[in-house]
């Protein structure tokens, strides 16, 4: 008895040849959507579902924790398809159409697969990375496992030639969002309610904010002074809205502590004739932080050393105003009142739409309470902004352009501008060609 002799392609039928291309051309768009989904799935969002122990999650994280054997995987799997199905086009070309096949074949083969195995499958995997990534890893994850020895040779000679392009040792991870990454993803998530968008992004703000751009200036500041008679400082502590007030002598450069008035009430109840001395007593060391702190940190410090007020201080120790830990919150938070600039003696509403504001309110509380955007960088008031951009302290009251607000000075001192009328003008569109730095004075 004779062995049987091997079968030639011309005894293959037609019919099986164009099922084993249209298999192949399944299991094409399927490794190009299985490698589409996998490079697009979020990250963040997969961790999260590994914590909640989703089993597509963790077999797909499992792949991904080393990038270089999946997609060394998935492409050994794609070409030996593709390479696969072009040899087999050119069988069926030239039985079809002899040699005029062999031609026509590569160029048919090419225009399927581009459409049905690679842009197709790819778009669909690129919007719904999930629903792709998840099924795949069940067949990629054994896959890998049995073809690992031709993984690993193809990985050796590839990362020795990608070696002298790799990231020095210590350059951040990929993955790893800087403070604008994280802005704009925090924007662009719809999923968060606006409340919740605006305090995240204030959060992500306060290292750009100091102390100095929130406190309570020096001239604002409510204290007790011990050269005052004993009945004067009595009377501001019952009459006092603040839980916690400054302790100097003279002035508050002279600071001696920082008093409680929850300390002060029960010495109240203690003692009938209360003396400087006693009020001395119930006083707690100042805590001094300098003007340049950044918010994020002196909110750690509030935190370390238990306090909630810091006196602020310039470069000479002099004493510029105070900071309370209330001032931090407000900035990450907002006010804690509803109606905020109807709580600002200095902001008083027009009936014309415009704003009659004291030249001393700080840019940032007016920015608050307005929804506005003057300056910030730089002048803390409306006064220094007005005086930083004339470069002088007018002697008759003008009008200026600052960004698109309208700004009239109404009362004018010796060393400072005391009342400024603010109308927010609607923004114009302007030519590239006469844009200009957006500060005028007319």
């Amino acid at each position: 008895m004779s062995p049987a002799s091997p079968v030639s392609p011309a005894e293959v039928p037609i019919s099986l040849m164009l099922l084993g291309m249209f298999i192949m051309l399944l299991l094409s768009a399927y490794f190009s959507s299985s490698e589409t989904a996998m490079m697009a799935v979020n990250r963040y969002r997969l961790r999260h579902m590994v914590n909640e122990r989703h089993p597509g999650a963790r077999r797909t994280n499992s792949l991904l924790r080393r990038p270089d054997r999946l997609l060394s995987v998935i492409l050994i799997g794609n070409n030996l398809v593709n390479f696969s199905a072009a040899t087999l086009a050119t069988v069926i070309g030239l039985r079809l159409l002899g040699d005029v096949g062999v031609a026509v074949a590569p160029v048919v083969l090419t225009l399927i697969f581009l459409i049905f195995a690679e842009v197709a499958p790819k778009t669909i995997a690129a919007q719904h990375p999930e629903r792709i990534a998840f099924p795949s890893s069940v067949i990629l994850k054994p896959l890998l496992s049995v073809l690992y020895p031709v993984v690993w040779f193809v990985n050796t000679i590839a990362n020795l030639l990608v070696k002298p392009f790799a990231p020095e040792p210590g350059t951040p991870h990929a993955d790893h969002l800087t403070q604008d990454e994280m802005r704009t993803l925090v924007n662009e998530n719809v999923a968060l309610p606006t409340r919740g968008q605006s305090m995240l992004l204030n959060v992500l703000d306060l290292e750009k904010v100091t102390v100095n751009d929130i406190m309570i200036p020096r001239g604002d500041v409510v204290g007790i002074d011990l050269d005052n008679p004993i009945e004067e400082i009595l009377s501001l502590m019952a009459s006092s809205e603040h839980t916690r007030l400054p302790v100097y002598r003279d002035n508050i450069n002279n600071i001696v502590g920082i008093m409680h008035l929850r300390r002060a009430v029960r010495l109240l109840k203690v003692k009938e004739a209360v003396t400087v001395d006693d009020v001395l007593a119930q006083t707690r060391d100042p805590y001094f932080v300098p003007e340049a702190t950044p918010l994020n940190t002196q909110l750690v410090n509030f935190q370390k050393e238990k306090r909630r007020i810091a006196l602020v201080v310039d470069e000479y120790g002099e004493v510029h105003g105070i900071v309370t830990l209330e001032d931090i919150l407000e900035e990450i938070v907002g006010e804690f009142t509803t109606d905020f600039a109807g709580n600002i003696d200095e902001i008083t509403s027009l009936t014309d739409g415009s704003y009659r504001i004291d030249g001393m309110a700080v840019l940032r509380d007016i920015n608050r309470a307005l929804s506005w955007q003057l300056p910030t960088e730089g002048p803390r008031t409306l006064n220094g902004l007005i005086t930083e951009h004339l470069g002088v302290i007018p002697e008759a009251n003008v009008c200026l352009l600052i960004d698109n607000y309208r700004i009239e000075t109404l009362a004018i001192s010796e060393n400072r501008i005391e009342d400024v009328r603010v109308e927010q003008m609607a923004v114009e569109r302007k030519d590239d060609d006469d844009d200009d730095e957006g500060q005028n004075s007319f």
